[in-house]
């Protein structure tokens, strides 16, 4: 049923834009115009010919289908998540750090880093700015 649905959007999509292309266009457009009224901007008021129908038509046949095809889509491919939400929930983050993990201080200003030897110069601590004073009032 799904398939036959598909096939049945393509051909609709095919038959829209082919009456679309068909129709005749409004002419002049915005550059012809001299400060007319809204009539000329938008087209005034055309009977509705053959063309115009099937445009409707199957305009309101392609909404349909695809509003039909998008709820049926999940239950015909057989699944409700993707493997992308299924890797998500499978996948935890831990909330700590493990507990086997040794925890090393960081080092003084002035001491050498773990991993650096002694006689390696490192740059001597920025002091902060002393924060600016608010004026008495």
């Amino acid at each position: 049923m799904y398939y036959v649905l598909l096939v049945l959007l393509i051909l609709d999509c095919l038959l829209l834009a082919a009456v679309v292309l068909l129709q005749a266009g409004q002419g002049g457009g915005l550059a012809s115009l001299g400060g007319g009224s809204t009539d000329l901007v938008v087209g005034g008021r055309q009977a509705a010919n053959l063309l115009t129908t099937l445009t409707w038509w199957f305009g309101g046949l392609f909404l349909g289908l695809s509003l039909v095809l998008a709820i049926m889509a999940p239950k015909q491919l057989g699944r409700t998540t993707t493997d992308l939400e299924q890797q998500l929930r499978q996948t935890t983050v831990p909330a700590e750090a493990p507990a086997n993990l040794p925890i090393t201080p960081a080092p003084a200003a002035g001491q050498p880093a773990a991993g650096q030897s002694s006689g390696t110069q490192t740059a001597p601590a920025a002091t902060p700015a002393p924060a600016p004073k608010k004026p008495a009032q």
